[in-house]
């Protein structure tokens, strides 16, 4: 029954990739197979072998123990505000991001992540069939996140064809940067969050593959990435300290409205149809759930939850997820887990477009164009990540 699941996902999602394609009859269709193939190793091999478990585990554990860390700081400074056996969302999911900023900035610094980075690429290239840049890019922005990781290319962007710009951007959609899988962690099961953001890689070059398909001319394939100018250890410390700070207060100001406007709406729709905005989506995608794998009985909610990140974005999908998720099966709280972690929301878009524009102009332009098809492309990956997930639960 699993893998006819896996059968509907897919053809779901190849279905309305292939009718907003760009160039329908050169798909590439082998690169596909392949990188489905090797999403289905992984997940196997990750939720079905005691190596994979064990990995899983202990990645589950290091960020528990970088957010035990993170917590000493929160506590020296916001230590007596809350009363004690309180957990409020700012201090457990956010304001670590704040350690895990100047830690990612330290590695970066000595020249570690620059180093995964690159040979992990340099792998990845030759299983996709991709260009080295595709690779380089859908395995740094799973480390270092947007805006931040175009500026790795910034002198590439303006040079791109408009087919690898939409290729790029897509992966920037579908990815999570790590300072942010600890906060993802402390609302969802570490195994489906460290799961996603390895299927998530593969997910976003299928869908690339599909919509956006493309052979590159010779010589073109250049990777040239650019190191910012070296700062001192305690200055770029101390930026890192500024960029996660940063990170918490836009995150914590998108929450308050976006959950705000949630609420706003729920109360007008109750008044008027009696039926909450939440349900009346989660009709909408209840079929897309179902195609996914999940039982019909819990597809209206949990349809309900993937729209709500599709109109708002993860965070308040996650923490409405959590509200609900134990009344959900294992199969499900699997599949919508993995589907919740990446960046594809319409507010994602925007950054997306300003970060290209704030490096070309014309480029920004032409994003703000296929904005619409970026995000669907970037859902559509999400929803393969999940199909993928369900097969083995």
């Amino acid at each position: 029954m699993n893998f006819l699941f896996l059968l509907t996902g897919i053809l779901l999602v190849f279905g309305i990739a292939f009718l907003v394609s760009n160039d329908r009859k050169n798909i590439k269709y082998k690169r596909i197979l392949i990188m489905l193939g090797v999403q289905l190793i992984l997940v196997f091999f990750m939720m079905h072998t005691s190596i994979g478990l064990s990995i899983i585990t202990s990645v589950g554990k290091f960020f528990e123990g970088l957010l035990a860390i993170a917590d000493t700081g929160i506590q020296f400074v916001f230590g007596g505000i809350v009363n004690e056996g309180e957990a409020p969302f700012v201090f457990v999911a956010l304001l670590p991001l704040v350690f895990l900023s100047v830690l990612i900035g330290i590695m970066n610094y000595i020249k570690v992540l620059p180093f995964i980075i690159k040979y992990v690429g340099l792998v990845l290239s030759k299983i996709t069939g991709m260009g080295r840049l595709e690779s380089y890019f859908a395995v740094s922005t799973a480390v270092l996140g947007q805006p931040e990781v175009f500026l790795t290319v910034i002198k590439q962007i303006p040079l791109l064809s408009q087919r690898r710009l939409y290729t790029i951007c897509t992966s920037a959609m579908s990815a999570v940067s790590m300072a942010m899988v600890g906060s993802y962690m402390t609302m969802l099961e570490p195994k489906y969050v460290v799961t996603a953001v390895v299927l998530n890689i593969f997910s976003a070059l299928i869908i690339a593959n599909i919509i956006n398909p493309y052979d590159l001319e010779k010589n073109e394939d250049l990777v040239k990435v650019e190191e910012s100018e070296r700062v001192p250890f305690f200055q770029m410390i101390s930026e890192s300290v500024m960029e996660g700070f940063k990170l918490v207060v836009t995150v914590a100001a998108m929450l308050l409205g976006f959950i705000a406007l949630m609420e706003l709406i729920n109360v007008i729709f109750l008044g008027v149809f009696d039926l909450s905005f939440q349900t009346l989506i989660g009709y909408v995608f209840a079929p897309i759930a179902f195609l996914m794998g999940i039982p019909w009985a819990e597809a209206v909610q949990a349809g309900g939850i993937m729209a709500t990140k599709l109109v708002t974005n993860e965070f308040v999908a996650m923490l409405n997820f959590g509200e609900i998720s134990a009344g959900l099966s294992e199969k499900t709280t699997a599949i919508v887990s993995v589907y919740l972690v990446s960046f594809a929301n319409f507010g994602t878009v925007g950054i997306v477009a300003g970060s290209i524009r704030s490096i070309s102009e014309k480029q920004g332009n032409y994003v703000s164009k296929f904005a619409l098809k970026l995000l669907l492309g970037a859902t559509l990956a999400s929803v393969i990540s999940g199909t993928i997930m369900g097969i083995v639960i």
